[in-house]
């Protein structure tokens, strides 16, 4: 018997991760909005392996059962990223929330003083992946800096600038409400080395104040607040799977 037929039938694949009753994604078979490792399909009773075909309805990703966990946490400000500090201060370890006994590490980090979207995970595979510079993502920050933000400051940012540890040049750059005492400027970037944000202000003579991420790729911060967690949504996790090559 081939691997087609001992697979598990793609309406059932579809029921078991929510997204439509099994009539209901016999139809959608029907409307040839399903597709499997790239081909549309127009059988009914496809068998597939949900662990590794990639299977997609209008386009999405439908990741396959999760045998891991993923999540994101709106770090608060003076978090240390770690599970564990000898010096006592507060750590992720307390803003696991119903995944506190779960061996889950950070994706990435965050520096003590910034705040915002980590992501924590125990999939080995998916965090070396994420972290890997062929796949790096856009990381967006909103950064709260001193003083009044010229253009000109702002246009010489966006075109690149020269660190101790060479350059940097963000995707993106974005004025947001600016005063004669503090500046928010929003940046896109797809550098990972450390400190870069406020060794890029720094650079130009606007120390930042506060420093949030509130974007790692397709993913955004929605409503999640300050110091909470949740699990990545189906949506999410298939769109950071496929932008990682999974």
């Amino acid at each position: 018997m081939g691997a087609e037929e001992e697979g598990i039938r793609l309406q059932k694949v579809l029921a078991q991760a929510g997204i439509a009753s099994r009539r209901a994604a016999e139809i959608m078979i029907e409307e040839g909005r399903i597709e499997v490792n790239g081909k549309l399909v127009t059988e009914q009773g496809r068998r597939v392996d949900p662990e590794r075909d990639v299977i997609r309805v209008d386009g999405s990703r439908i990741p396959p059962p999760r045998r891991h966990i993923y999540a994101v946490l709106n770090k608060p400000r003076g978090v240390v990223c770690t599970m564990d500090d000898p010096e006592g201060r507060p750590t992720v370890a307390e803003y696991l929330g119903q995944h506190s006994r779960e061996r889950l590490f950070h994706v990435g980090r965050l520096d003590t003083d910034t705040e915002g979207m980590l992501l924590l995970t125990n999939d080995g595979d998916f965090a070396q992946r994420m972290m890997h510079p062929s796949y790096e993502l856009t990381k967006t920050y909103v950064a709260e800096v001193e003083g009044f933000v010229q253009n000109a400051t702002l246009k010489k940012l966006a075109k690149g600038i020269k660190l101790e540890d060479g350059w940097v040049k963000p995707d993106h750059v974005k004025l947001g409400i600016r005063t004669e005492q503090r500046t928010m400027v929003t940046v896109v970037l797809h550098e990972g080395r450390n400190r870069i944000v406020r060794r890029m202000f720094d650079a130009v003579g606007h120390p930042v104040r506060t420093l949030a991420r509130t974007q790692i790729g397709p993913m955004r911060m929605g409503q999640l607040r300050t110091g909470e967690i949740r699990d990545l949504t189906r949506d999410e996790l298939g769109a950071l799977l496929d932008a990682v090559k999974l």
